[in-house]
């Protein structure tokens, strides 16, 4: 299987790249474990200010909506962090005072969304807070089983019951000004958040619950169909176990489930395989490392300083990453391989030009297409 350029990670930095290349005229393939950062995805995409208008095509020509407008945005946990540019879904504040009284609404049975964190946390802020539960009979299935009460399963369940939760939130509303529910709507009908924001009369957020992040994943599934819908080969659950590389060029890579069919690219390979969740980056009791190339790693050697004791803290562990050069060009033995480019949070801080979490996502996939493509 012989491609121009093959990228390794499905993610936001390997479908961002993608779709560039795709639509420059490049055949490309993406092998993808079908596990990244967009199941964590918060809605908004840190460090990346206000984005160009190529970037805001390449969301609208996806179906994804995007909205900028610099402030803050609502964390679960109730606090605040800076952020620019979001879904169209995600509430972005000027202020971290957001209303003066406020109703959090969760589902009956739903762990994963922390009322009484956000409610601790916005008290402090001055605000007033109210926790209550919607019993939806719709989702007593769910109920029955942690493991199904997530929020994918509940997004598939409500999104065709919108009006019957903006009915039962109207019923739960009293005086408050701000209503909070979990963001568990738009997984296929990305219309629903707006609808839902309609039919409540008060100003409606949308926060944060654990993983998988329905945003995050419609952002992919949406940027995946438009990287197949240009020609691009998706390969969904496979994953890269070893690479034939010689005198400082990669050759071609064998992937689990292709087994001694060998993946080749004329032209460039790029490496975007995320970070410690999607092993992009592998931790031991020794070393941190890059399991695919056996590329160069920046990290600190002494174990004692990988981690903060506090655990809301900075971790240093999370700034460690793939060394590269100034083009994004991998580092093997302190030596640049000629055709391997790395993007995405693989990188750590090691590049901090490009900016951090899903700023840094974009802005390198679209420099290293950018070289690809001699641009």
């Amino acid at each position: 299987m012989k491609y121009d350029v093959v990228i390794i990670g499905g993610g936001l930095s390997g479908l961002v790249a993608g779709i560039t290349l795709q639509k420059a005229g490049k055949r490309t393939a993406i092998i993808s474990t079908g596990q990244n950062a967009l199941h964590f995805f918060s809605g908004t995409f840190e460090s990346l200010q206000e984005p160009s208008q190529r970037i805001k095509d390449l969301f609208l020509e996806a179906g994804v909506r995007v909205h900028y407008n610099p402030g803050v945005r609502l964390t679960p946990m109730g606090t605040f962090k800076e952020a620019a540019l979001s879904l169209e879904d995600i509430d972005l504040f000027p202020s971290e005072k957001i209303g003066k009284r406020v109703l959090i609404v969760n589902f009956q049975g739903y762990h994963d969304f922390f009322s009484s964190f956000l409610a601790e946390g916005l008290e402090k802020q001055g605000m007033q807070c109210r926790v209550r539960f919607l019993n939806l009979p719709e989702l007593e299935r769910l109920q029955q089983s942690p493991s199904e009460m997530r929020s994918v399963q509940i997004a598939r369940t409500v999104d065709p019951l919108w009006e019957k939760v903006v009915q039962e939130v109207r019923l739960l509303l009293k005086d408050e000004d701000t209503v909070i529910l979990p963001q568990v709507f738009g997984l296929a009908d990305t219309s629903v958040p707006g609808r839902i924001r309609q039919g409540i009369p008060a100003r409606v957020v949308f926060a944060g619950t654990l993983p998988p992040s329905v945003p995050g994943v419609r952002t992919q599934i949406l940027l995946r169909k438009r990287y197949q819908l240009l020609g691009g080969t998706y390969l969904m659950g496979d994953e890269v176990v070893r690479a034939h590389v010689h005198e400082g060029v990669v050759h071609s890579v064998a992937t689990k489930n292709l087994d001694s069919h060998y993946v080749e690219a004329s032209e460039a390979f790029i490496l975007s395989t995320g970070s410690y969740f999607s092993k992009g980056l592998v931790a031991n009791p020794f070393r941190v490392y890059e399991p695919v190339f056996g590329l160069d790693v920046e990290y600190k050697e002494d174990r004692n300083a990988w981690y903060n004791p506090s655990f809301a803290g900075d971790q240093p562990y999370m700034h460690f990453g793939v060394k590269a050069s100034a083009d994004l060009l991998a580092l093997k033995d302190g030596e640049p391989l000629q055709n391997l480019y790395v993007a995405g949070s693989v990188l750590g801080d090691t590049h901090p030009e490009f900016g951090s979490a899903a700023g840094q996502a974009i802005q390198s996939a679209l420099f290293v297409a950018d070289k690809i493509l001699g641009l």
